[in-house]
């Protein structure tokens, strides 16, 4: 009855190292699945960035309504536009209000602001150069008083847009190689609880390839639920937040999820088979007195 109850203990034991490293694997192949929709959506979230710059066009005090409504159509039929927002003189008066916390219009006796459209420009005219020539472009309208832009931001969003790049591989690559680094020390750990069963396995003369090849299967399994699991957060995680990240992640576009998917899925399977066949390799070469360190 006894010699039952040890190999159930040890199969349980076997079951449990597994199932903690496949979890541990999912965790940390969610997060690169979270880092390979960042890398594949740089350019569209440098276009996001790129597209929330935008001008103020400060209106003239005389202008009429027909006037406004033909600069209106005329601003939002331009190429280079991406969006047109009218403000009147109350709505700017109630939004300046409410930012410095008082009613600067009672102590005044009247409202000095003036009526102004805000223009978000699309992701190619917004650099220094090309806002530039739209200033010049916007003040050529007789309705238009006045053209505000933060140049100094603009400047400061677009070096930071060249370089977001280059960071992002850099960091991707720092963190693949950490990541990595964790699910072999992971497999490691669950390979080292059965190192005793690899040494017997050698003392009834089983070859090398023998004895690797169950754990690497069993591994490459884990490897591969670890996987999916990762890729069924991420999936989840991503739609549930659909609204809030439509514009830094294309949704539409189903390649991009495709080729993550793909990416974790052949991580979790690659890692898992090299991890498990180095981890075997180390205790196949130790001696029975040397498995008690």
């Amino acid at each position: 009855m006894a010699g039952k109850v040890q190999p159930q203990k040890l199969n349980r034991r076997i079951f449990r190292s597994y199932m903690t490293s496949t979890i541990s694997i999912s965790m940390i192949l969610f997060l690169i699945g979270v880092l390979g929709i960042v890398l594949l959506n740089a350019e569209r979230l440098a276009k996001y960035v790129r597209e929330n710059i935008g001008l103020t066009l400060v209106l003239k005090e005389d202008i009429q309504e027909s006037e406004l409504a033909d600069l209106q159509k005329s601003l939002k039929a331009a190429d280079f536009v991406k969006s047109v927002e009218y403000i009147d003189k109350a709505t700017a008066a109630a939004r300046l209000k409410e930012e410095l916390g008082e009613d600067f219009t009672g102590f005044l006796g009247y409202n000095p602001l003036l009526s102004s459209i805000d223009v978000k420009l699309q992701a190619d005219y917004a650099t220094p150069e090309k806002l530039g020539v739209l200033e010049k472009k916007f003040m050529d309208y007789p309705q238009v008083k006045e053209v505000l832009f933060q140049r100094d931001m603009v400047n400061i969003i677009n070096e930071n847009v060249k370089k977001m790049g280059i960071v992002l591989v850099f960091f991707s690559g720092l963190l693949l190689f950490i990541f990595s680094a964790l699910i072999n020390n992971t497999i490691r750990i669950s390979i080292y609880s059965q190192r005793f069963i690899i040494n017997t396995m050698l003392l009834v003369g089983a070859t090398d390839s023998f004895i690797r090849r169950p754990f690497v299967k069993r591994s490459v399994l884990y490897g591969v639920l670890g996987a999916l699991a990762a890729n069924v957060l991420l999936f989840v995680l991503m739609f549930s937040y659909a609204q809030e990240l439509k514009g830094i992640v294309d949704f539409d576009d189903i390649r991009i999820f495709g080729t993550v998917f793909l990416a974790v899925l052949m991580l979790g399977i690659l890692i898992s088979w090299s991890s498990t066949y180095l981890a075997v390799n180390k205790f196949l070469r130790l001696k029975f007195d040397e498995l008690f360190y």
